[in-house]
């Protein structure tokens, strides 16, 4: 482990850094992917997205999953083969190296930690310095009134004007409060120490319960578009029509869920852009359901 600094404003203090820094090649301005499981990843369309770009990436930092992670929340998995225990495999926030046409791209991917966020974010910083990071692009899925006929809509932040791109405003107007996820934490840490930072929030139908591809293409559309390079998307696509196959089989079958749906397209029809208000009643709605609603594929 590499020594962590002195910091008596930390909250849990610790003699050890939350990360393992590997053999790290030689980087040109690399921007920086961030994304978490759980909150904000309505979906698991932003851990899809940031999988996808790391798929074939090396790994050049491991952070501690032991003081990060409640293993009672997110437990191992154990592989028993003909009645004996053989292997566990545990969850791990890993840092990887790739390369998107002609430039470097870091990925961060994993669980949401549980514990040390503020402490993580400082250590994301460091990290982020260290390696000379040009840009901070942070992945996320929330769940809103939109259809599934329609395209997977995207909301931003940046953290000065002029930084997002791929046609992405930033939004809602006015003020809007909400429960923060760690990904949001790590991503102000970063543009208060001056590192440009940018999210990018699919928009999930908040009726759907499961893995949603159709927002993990269209959060990889956006990163290649904002990075000005092709993405390979892989089997995606062949995943996200099956998905809309068994919705739209599902919403045909019911009178009162065709009309739901019906209004929802007219809703984006007329492109009446989601309130803040309306953010937060469909992020309790969908806390409330356990995640689901009318339609499930």
């Amino acid at each position: 482990m590499v020594a962590a600094r002195s910091d008596p404003s930390l909250p849990y203090p610790s003699g050890m850094s939350l990360y393992r820094l590997d053999d790290v090649p030689e980087l040109v301005a690399p921007k920086l992917v961030a994304a978490f499981d759980g909150w904000v990843d309505a979906g698991s369309a932003a851990t899809t997205a940031a999988g996808r770009l790391a798929e074939q990436g090396t790994v050049i930092a491991t952070f501690d999953a032991d003081q990060l992670i409640d293993y009672r929340a997110r437990r191992p998995t154990l592989d028993i083969v003909n009645g004996r225990p053989t292997r566990l495999t545990w969850p791990q926030l890993l840092l990887r190296h790739t390369r998107l046409g002609e430039q470097d791209l870091l990925v961060l991917a994993g669980p949401e930690p549980d514990y040390r966020w503020r402490e993580l974010a400082e250590e994301a910083v460091e990290l982020a310095v260290r390696l000379e990071v040009a840009e901070w692009i942070s992945l996320g899925a929330i769940p809103a009134a939109v259809p599934h006929t329609r395209n997977v809509p995207i909301l931003g932040t940046a953290s000065q004007p002029g930084l997002l791109r791929a046609g992405v405003e930033p939004g809602p107007d006015g003020l809007l409060r909400v429960p923060a996820a760690a990904i949001s934490v790590l991503d102000l840490t970063i543009s208060e120490s001056g590192i440009p930072a940018v999210g990018y929030f699919a928009q999930i139908p908040h009726y759907v319960s499961g893995p949603y591809p159709a927002a993990a293409i269209e959060l990889l559309r956006i990163v290649g578009r904002h990075l000005d390079e092709d993405v390979d998307i892989g089997t995606l696509e062949d995943e996200a029509r099956q998905i809309r196959t068994q919705l739209d089989a599902a919403t045909s079958a019911d009178e009162t869920t065709r009309a739901y749906v019906d209004r929802l397209e007219s809703m984006v029809d007329e492109t009446r852009l989601p309130s803040g208000d309306d953010l937060i009643s469909e992020i309790e709605r969908f806390l409330r359901e356990g995640g689901g609603g009318r339609p499930r594929p």
